[in-house]
């Protein structure tokens, strides 16, 4: 028996849908989970501003989080924890009195200081006792100053409008 000199009825032979099949998938990339994040506004802040350390994609499955100063967790740097199931806020050593533990995981630095800049770890731990890490960067800059000389021209423009 010969093979068929003309393709199916559909035109195209199966081994031809199957390529196209792989071809697909191979190329097809599933969407990935929502990554957390950590992003501060503003992205660069002036001595004695507020800065909010806001979480992006946080699960709504969790028992609690923590925030924690530098990139990596220890007890000592615990700054504040939050319980989810009762809205508790537990204050850790690291705490200085300016920083504020939201709800939706977000941290506020109120009157932010020099000494402030660095990393800032969030840990979350979820009902199925899974732990997620991540961390989110603070710049504190000092506030602009106006300088003698600028002091002095403002005062020599002042005196010519007179």
């Amino acid at each position: 028996m010969e093979p068929p000199s003309a393709p199916p009825r559909g035109g195209h032979v199966p081994w031809q849908e199957l390529l196209l099949a792989v071809s697909l998938l191979t190329f097809w990339n599933p969407p990935t989970t929502a990554e957390l994040t950590v992003e501060s506004v503003p992205p660069n802040a002036a001595e004695g501003k507020d800065v909010l350390l806001r979480v992006h994609r946080l699960p709504g499955d969790l028992v609690g989080l923590s925030w924690f100063r530098g990139a990596s967790i220890a007890p000592s740097r615990q700054i504040l924890s939050y319980v989810v199931d009762t809205q508790v806020t537990i204050p850790g050593p690291a705490h200085s009195g300016r920083e504020t533990i939201y709800p939706n995981g977000s941290l506020l630095f109120q009157r932010v200081t020099l000494n402030d800049t660095g990393n800032y770890t969030l840990q979350i731990v979820r009902r199925d006792v899974e732990v997620e890490e991540v961390t989110g960067q603070l710049r504190v800059f000092p506030p602009a100053q106006t300088t003698a000389l600028g002091l002095q021209i403002l005062v020599s423009l002042g005196f010519c409008a007179k």
